[in-house]
C-alpha cells in the first residue's frame, strides 16, 4: 500500500487530507508532534509527503530540506503562501509540485496521484482523468469543472472515458461503438450521436459547452 505523510498543522485540513487518501486505498498518517518530524518521517518511510509551510518550530522549508538530505521521496508542498516567491523557494528546497490552500480535494487527489505515477511509474488506476482543468472521477462517473460536477449514465461516461484517454485526438464513431457495444453492428450512429448532443447539454451546464468536438465523417475529439 502507498504510504504518505501528512505534515499539515491545521487539524481539520490534516484529517480531511487523510480520510480523503484513505478512500482511495492509500496508507496515510500525520504529523501529531512537530518536534520530531524526522523521527515520524524515518519509522513511516512514505512514499510521498504532504507538507505546509507555516509550521510550528520549523517551516516546510526547513523539513524539506531535511528530508531531501536522506531521501528523494516526492514531496508537495500545502500553503496559503501562492506567490510566485513561495512557488520559487518550494522548488528550490527540493519540492516537486505545490498545491495553494484553499484547495479542492479533487485537485489534490489528482496531482498526488499524478506525482507518484510519475515517480514510481505505477501501473495502478487513477481515480481521475484530467484535460485542462476538466475532471473525470472514475468511480463517482461525475466529472467536474471549476465548483460544478454533474453525474453521468454509464453510456455518456463511457464515452467520455475514452475521450479523455485519447486526449486531443479524435475517436471514430466507429471505435466508439465498439466500445460502448462490443459490436458495431448491434447499434446505429443516430444512437451515438443522441448519447453525444445529451452528454453536450450536460457538460454546458457546468461552463463546458464546447468540451467535445465533432470532425465531420470521421468521429470525436476533445476541444
Amino acid at each position: 500500500m502507498v504510504k504518505i505523510l501528512i505534515i499539515e498543522d491545521e487539524e481539520t485540513i490534516a484529517k480531511t487530507l487523510k480520510i480523503e487518501l484513505q478512500k482511495w486505498q492509500y496508507e496515510a498518517e500525520m504529523i501529531t508532534d512537530f518536534h520530531s518530524v524526522m523521527n515520524r518521517f524515518n519509522t513511516f518511510r512514505p512514499d510521498l509527503v504532504l507538507i505546509d509551510i507555516r509550521l510550528p518550530y520549523y517551516n516546510g522549508y526547513y523539513w524539506c530540506s531535511e528530508i531531501r538530505k536522506v531521501s528523494e521521496v516526492p514531496i508537495i508542498f500545502l500553503s496559503s503562501q501562492s506567490d510566485r516567491m513561495d512557488i520559487v523557494m518550494a522548488i528550490q528546497m527540493g519540492a516537486d509540485d505545490f498545491i495553494s490552500k484553499p484547495f479542492d480535494l479533487t485537485v489534490a487527489v489528482a496531482k498526488i496521484q499524478a506525482l507518484l505515477r510519475r515517480t514510481y511509474d505505477f501501473n495502478q488506476e487513477s481515480a481521475y482523468l484530467t484535460y485542462k482543468d476538466a475532471y473525470l472521477d472514475l468511480k463517482k462517473m461525475t466529472v467536474k469543472y471549476e465548483e460544478e460536477e454533474i453525474k453521468l449514465t454509464k453510456t455518456e461516461f463511457q464515452i467520455l472515458e475514452q475521450l479523455f484517454r485519447n486526449g486531443n485526438a479524435i475517436v471514430s464513431r466507429d471505435d466508439l461503438m465498439i466500445h460502448l457495444w462490443e459490436d458495431e453492428s448491434f447499434i446505429d450512429d443516430n444512437t451515438l450521436a443522441v448519447n453525444i448532443a445529451r452528454l453536450r447539454k450536460k457538460l454546458a451546464s457546468i461552463g463546458l459547452p464546447s468540451l467535445i468536438q465533432t470532425k465531420k465523417g470521421v468521429g470525436y475529439g476533445l476541444d
